[in-house]
């Protein structure tokens, strides 16, 4: 039987009244319009830190920008346009945040999608692989030399619990629809996002302060999860938290001063601040593997 045993702890680890000060701190968040991402950028925004909230539909990332202003009196809260279905828009998105020659202080891929049907990304990729993965590896690497020229910095993958009910990633019938049940396919993407980070981790952060983890929010009330035609989405309705308490494990991640003086790197949390347990496919082998995949399939689809 395909189950996952949902807990949410009573006592909050972290809770947002102890983010600290962020003035001077510039942020990027992805799927900031609504939901988790929502309220990621309005409690940095809170705290005074410069917030890029990155998204696909323009009308509604400008209304969530305006609204943030609203709420917390930050006028420092801005709006770039990111379709993670598309390469090209990765770049470009990338490319439009670097010309302000701005800091990166803290990088966070939150933006997810799920399917019950089988649909290809614009460069020709299994979507939920294509944009809870890809996407986001192709933006964090074209800002990788910008984050570690502003250390201390965070970046902060959002994965799911159900990263440990796959066996690892399906290199070769990714782009198959019958290959996969379509719970897999998300699964699988947010295996790719625990791998990813430690990946990260080991290439690129040995030595320096730049702190990458990945985490599971939680079950969450968000329109996603309301979108899912899954009966198994249904039943957890019932379990989830608000998107409000979804987005504290993230902000743990990119904002408390635990993460500094616990050094922790390449570690997965789950609610709220916890270290959880990853899977036991979360290896170094298929970390490389899934790494050196990724950067050939976006040679291929790009040319940068």
């Amino acid at each position: 039987m395909d189950t996952i045993v949902v807990t949410h702890p009573e006592e909050k680890h972290f809770t947002l009244d102890k983010i600290p000060d962020l003035t001077g701190k510039v942020a990027i968040v992805t799927g900031g319009n609504a939901g988790i991402g929502y309220f990621t950028c309005r409690e940095l925004t809170r705290k005074n830190a410069h917030v890029f909230l990155l998204g696909r539909n323009i009308e509604k990332g400008q209304a969530a920008v305006e609204t943030i202003k609203f709420e917390t009196g930050n006028q420092n809260v801005e709006f770039l346009h990111l379709n993670l279905k598309s390469l090209k828009s990765v770049k470009e998105c990338a490319e439009n945040f670097l010309a302000r020659n701005l800091p990166l202080h803290i990088l966070i891929n939150n933006a997810g999608v799920t399917t019950n049907t089988f649909s290809l990304t614009e460069d020709g990729i299994q979507e939920e692989f294509g944009v809870n993965h890809v996407g986001h590896f192709l933006l964090t690497k074209l800002l990788l030399p910008k984050i570690k020229a502003s250390q201390p910095a965070r970046i902060v993958n959002v994965s799911a619990l159900g990263h440990r009910k796959v066996t690892g990633i399906e290199f070769e019938t990714l782009n198959d629809p019958t290959a996969q049940e379509p719970r897999q396919r998300y699964r699988q993407s947010k295996l790719a996002n625990v791998l990813f980070t430690d990946e990260l981790n080991r290439r690129f952060f040995e030595g320096e302060q730049v702190y990458v983890n990945s985490l599971h929010p939680g079950v969450v009330d968000t329109n996603m999860l309301r979108r899912d035609d899954f009966s198994i989405a249904k039943t957890l309705l019932s379990f989830s938290i608000s998107p409000e308490d979804g987005a504290i494990t993230t902000l743990y991640c990119a904002t408390s001063p635990e993460i500094e003086e616990k050094n922790y790197r390449g570690r997965y949390f789950d609610p709220f601040g916890i270290e959880g347990e990853k899977s036991s496919y979360a290896n170094d082998y298929l970390a490389k593997r899934l790494w050196e995949f990724t950067e050939n399939l976006i040679n291929e689809k790009l040319v940068l």
